[in-house]
């Protein structure tokens, strides 16, 4: 019981800051743009990570260090791309929150997205993989520290999604809405620039 609360709280404490993938989920479920497909890759990717790097710890510690340069670039650009549809959204609007816009795109397009979005990110390897794993191969029972950080970051997405959506009646207006793009895009430069910062 207590290595699978140690790893619902630091689980938790990792997943809920913000960073790139919750800014896209957040934005993803508000618009109601296929948000169970975005939470669930994101679930998915998290739960994949989280179990290899529990119990793959010694490994993983000696393979990371050399793929983090490619992850780096990679998540720069894919954050860039990100950013520069938030600008556009922000500049180009001419109306609030809208479902007919936000659901053209299919799922399995949104669920690419939440793939690239999520594995593009070297932060999400070292909090899911270094982090949570190399505790989590330290505690008296690392299946269920896996287990509980797994239940974390389902909790959390499923909430995000859940709730999201009540936000847009908030944004609905347009000046609201486009100010919500152009704040996502300036904290998805801000992470991009965190990025780029971050010796290799």
């Amino acid at each position: 019981m207590t290595s699978l609360l140690s790893g619902v709280m630091l689980g938790l404490s990792l997943i809920i800051a913000i960073g790139a993938q919750n800014i896209w989920v957040l934005s993803q479920s508000m618009a109601g743009a296929n948000r169970w497909a975005a939470a669930g890759v994101c679930i998915f990717c998290d739960v994949c990570l989280i179990s290899v790097g529990v119990f793959s710890a010694s490994h993983i510690n000696e393979a990371i260090p050399a793929l983090v340069p490619f992850l780096k670039w990679g998540g720069i650009l894919m954050l860039g791309y990100l950013a520069l549809q938030a600008f556009s959204r922000a500049l180009k609007g001419s109306s609030g929150l809208s479902a007919a816009d936000t659901n053209r795109q299919t799922w399995q397009k949104t669920a690419l997205t939440a793939f690239a979005i999520s594995l593009l990110n070297p932060h999400v390897y070292l909090d899911t993989v270094i982090l949570l794993g190399n505790i989590g191969a330290m505690q008296d029972s690392p299946f269920w520290f896996a287990t509980g950080a797994c239940v974390a970051s389902t909790l959390w997405f499923s909430c995000l999604s859940f709730f999201a959506p009540k936000l847009k009646v908030i944004l609905s207006s347009p000046a609201r809405w486009r100010l919500f793009d152009l704040s996502i895009g300036l904290i998805l430069c801000a992470i991009a620039i965190q990025l780029f910062f971050i010796e290799q």
